[in-house]
């Protein structure tokens, strides 16, 4: 339904930290869940003071402190069902008893979230309705999420001060090394191909986990797949939220100008050697871009909102993998190699390869 802090995306996902990160951020979303469905004392005057400063009511039935409650409540699960789809996603975890044994987990979490915050999961669902139907009730929740999580409100652009330009080596290996990092014609502000990609990927993984906080509607879940295909390709879906290039185009323009400058005149071993790594982990975002086009067709085509959200779940996983790439083979790292690289070990090795 919104965005949360969930992990910075171009983290690598074998980290532990994040797992630290949700465990805190859950305890201490939670506790202001707790709080706010446990009154204070205060007096009476604070009372009246309160009132006079922000009205009872509040929008589509909902007063403003109910609001602020389930917005309160719906971050902690949303960041449960975020640690959760992290845990699911690790090649360790992949078995039917392992996955079955986390999702019911999640479940019990959920249900204890709920009734520790005073409510029931008829009126989270019910009230989950309204502010997905209601405008002005969206309106409001999304701003008291905006501020709960410190992550702006979906739909707004934040403005973002250019990167300082990347140092690239010298002669024509360096202009197509530039081409990747740095600037390139083509692209939305001219920004270098590598950051773009990086761009629209996030886009994608923020769509999938949008679509994943609403199993039971079916329709949002298309829409949102929708968003993630215009993130991967908007020559399928021209019209969404993210930059209009693409995470396909964007990875395929780093391999191709990565392995020009590996051909270039006079680069050096180093460029030459860590082109390979990089060409060889866009190429496999490419590869996996095709398998997220292909999953979000398929939630497009469900016909129900339980085969929906099940393949809803695996486009989290795979949307995630884009940028972080995935522990193939179980030995802990993720590397460039066709089977693991994702963007950010693209972005390692280019890091390496302007290096010497």
């Amino acid at each position: 339904m919104h965005v949360v802090a969930m992990h910075d995306m171009n983290a690598p996902i074998c980290s532990a930290a994040p797992r630290h990160a949700f465990t805190r951020a859950i305890a201490i979303v939670l506790a202001a869940t707790i709080a706010l469905a446990v009154p204070t004392s205060t007096t009476a005057a604070q009372g009246t003071q309160a009132q006079s400063a922000a009205p009872a009511a509040g929008v589509a039935g909902m007063t403003r402190d109910e609001l602020t409650a389930f917005a309160k409540l719906d971050v902690a699960i949303s960041l449960a069902r975020d640690s959760a789809q992290f845990q699911l996603a690790l090649a360790r975890n992949k078995t039917p008893a392992t996955q079955q044994q986390l999702r019911d987990k999640l479940s019990a979490q959920i249900a204890d979230m709920i009734r520790r915050a005073g409510t029931t999961d008829a009126e989270y669902q019910r009230k989950t309705y309204v502010v997905s139907s209601d405008s002005e009730a969206r309106k409001e929740f999304d701003a008291l999420v905006a501020k709960l999580t410190g992550v702006p409100t979906p739909g707004q652009v934040v403005a973002v001060a250019a990167a300082p330009a990347v140092r690239v080596p010298p002669g024509a290996a360096g202009v197509h090394v530039g081409h990747v990092v740095n600037a390139f014609g083509d692209t939305p502000n001219g920004r270098g191909l590598l950051p773009t990609a990086l761009a629209e990927a996030s886009t994608a993984a923020q769509h999938a986990s949008l679509a994943l906080r609403m199993p039971t509607n079916l329709e949002a879940m298309k829409l949102h797949a929708g968003h993630v295909i215009h993130a991967i390709d908007p020559t399928i879906v021209t019209m969404g939220p993210g930059l209009g290039y693409g995470v396909k185009k964007a990875a395929l323009g780093v391999a191709n100008h990565i392995e020009l400058a590996a051909k270039a005149d006079g680069a050096s071993a180093n460029v030459t050697m860590h082109a390979t790594h990089v060409a060889t982990a866009a190429r496999a975002v490419v590869a996996r871009a095709d398998q997220v086009l292909a999953l979000a067709r398929q939630i497009q085509d469900a016909t129900s909102a339980s085969v929906a959200a099940a393949l809803v779940s695996q486009l989290v996983s795979l949307t995630s993998q884009l940028t972080a790439g995935v522990d193939a083979n179980g030995d802990g790292k993720i590397g460039w190699q066709e089977s693991e690289g994702g963007l950010q070990q693209a972005q390692e090795h280019v890091t390496l390869l302007s290096a010497g």
